[in-house]
């Protein structure tokens, strides 16, 4: 079974629109994680319908235990999509986390050790258990 379709595009696609509005809505932004948002959603086939629909809906942080869940491990999807792990991905992933409500150190050690599933040639699903057993230990 291809990997992809384990993974429900449209929620990603949700996630991904969550993840810009929490972004865009800071004070700044530096431009290198723009261009990170851009290439996700490129790669996720974000198009002019989605984004009229990304204006009616309102994008809102996870705040229950799944659905942080389920944010992380589509931005571990989204870090995933070229299979090329950038260290600017990471950090927009660790700064998404932190919104998420996790503590700054705890996120980096998270995605520092999800940067090693290609070379550890672990599934999307191992992915998605490391994520379950991070929030485990978070008390989540």
């Amino acid at each position: 079974m291809n990997e992809k379709t384990l993974v429900d595009l449209d929620k990603v696609k949700k996630s991904y629109f969550n993840l810009l509005a929490v972004l865009m809505s800071s004070k700044q932004i530096e431009s290198k994680y723009i261009r990170c948002l851009v290439k996700w959603g490129i790669q996720l086939g974000v198009n002019v319908s989605d984004l009229k629909e990304l204006e009616k809906a309102n994008a809102l942080i996870p705040s229950d235990k799944a659905g942080k869940l389920e944010a992380l491990y589509h931005l571990v999807y989204m870090i995933y999509l070229d299979k090329v792990v950038e260290d600017v991905e990471l950090e927009v992933a660790s700064s998404y986390g932190v919104q998420l409500g996790f503590k700054k150190e705890l996120v980096g050690d998270l995605f520092k050790s999800i940067a090693t599933v290609v070379y550890d040639n672990n599934s999307i699903q191992d992915v998605r258990k490391e994520v379950e057993d991070f929030l485990k230990l978070q008390n989540i």
